[in-house]
């Protein structure tokens, strides 16, 4: 088997290594494809290195077929078509204990805090496989994962049809939360500031504008009949993105922070004071929003064959790494059986 390692110093190298077998309650997995998401982007550049140990066999987003399957498996047969939810809790931590496992106080997260899926044969518990239908292209479920986040965003929104929702960034996440919300029937506008980006999610039939637009303040007013937006989702990262959110919504609109700020950003309290406005952190996701996030890209309400800028080997994961760095591709798949 073939495995792309993370080395530390942006260094990424592609080895051989050898399968391990599945235990009791494993499967071992051919994995197909696996996209290329920001947090691999931040562990390549070092802002991970504190958490990840190295070498690190990165990855999260993939599809693949269960090759060989361990003592005790009873609903998994080798040949099953799967996709896998990388979060792993304790079930003892208070989130856990009150139904929150997703977000464990001890979360392990698969492809982070573990070995992930950027390697031709990959072992995991059966507790993570999330089933894939037979409609749906192994390439085209390697964007389950990244639809998770965007479904479970827009379901802690409680987007109903109808409604305006602004994203603020459009990125990968941004436009699959676009997509989630457009398929909810709420009327979606994008704010972007690379051109590259808006052009991209007009040619998905999202409105897209500026954020810096001078009449930025007039054209929402003139969209939402001088309300305001129900709901916000602040995809961007930065502070002027909190800044927009907040300035777009409509009296006891909601805030939905999607975006992990890597400092603590200042935030118009008194708008949301003056406004009634509510605030809502939306952090990975459940296995209902999975398994809506695979409904969705089989019925192809997610684009997902435009998503996909391009598919490259395990053999050129630098090279992958290298292009979404370059900020000109959307979502970059490896293919992890090509070659091997």
């Amino acid at each position: 088997m073939k495995a792309a390692r993370y080395l530390g110093d942006k260094t990424l190298e592609t080895v051989e290594a050898e399968p391990r077998d599945p235990g009791p309650a494993e499967v071992r997995l051919d994995v197909s494809y696996t996209g290329i998401c920001g947090t691999d982007l931040h562990i390549f550049h070092g802002a991970m290195d504190a958490r990840v140990t190295t070498p690190a066999v990165l990855g999260h987003e993939m599809s693949g077929t269960i090759a060989a399957v361990g003592e005790g498996i009873e609903d998994w047969s080798v040949g099953d078509r799967v996709t896998v939810m990388p979060l792993v809790w304790d079930g003892t931590c208070p989130a856990c204990l009150a139904g929150d496992r997703h977000i464990c106080h001890n979360l392990t997260f698969v492809g982070i805090d573990s070995p992930g899926s950027m390697q031709s044969s990959w072992t995991v518990s059966q507790d993570v496989l999330i089933a894939l239908p037979a409609e749906l292209s192994l390439e085209h479920a390697a964007l389950a994962e990244p639809t998770a986040v965007a479904v479970h965003d827009v379901r802690r929104a409680r987007v109903r049809a109808g409604e305006k929702a602004v994203i603020v960034g459009g990125g990968p996440i941004g436009v699959l939360i676009a997509c989630v919300a457009r398929a909810e029937g709420a009327d979606v506008l994008v704010l972007e500031l690379s051109d590259a980006r808006r052009e991209f999610a007009e040619s998905l039939g999202l409105r897209a504008l500026d954020p810096t637009a001078a009449d930025l303040d007039s054209v929402i007013a003139e969209w939402t009949g001088g309300a305001g937006a129900a709901v916000a989702f602040e995809v961007s990262g930065a502070a002027a993105g909190i800044e927009t959110s907040i300035q777009s919504l409509a009296t006891r609109g909601r805030l939905v922070v999607v975006a992990i700020h890597s400092t603590p950003p200042p935030v118009n309290l008194f708008r949301v004071f003056w406004r009634e406005l509510t605030l809502i952190g939306a952090r990975v996701y459940e296995r209902g929003d999975f398994e809506k996030a695979v409904e969705l890209l089989a019925n192809g309400a997610i684009p997902a064959s435009t998503l996909t800028t391009s598919v490259e080997p395990l053999d050129r994961v630098a090279e992958a790494f290298a292009e979404l760095e370059s900020g000109s591709a959307m979502k970059i798949l490896i293919d992890c059986q090509a070659g091997v």
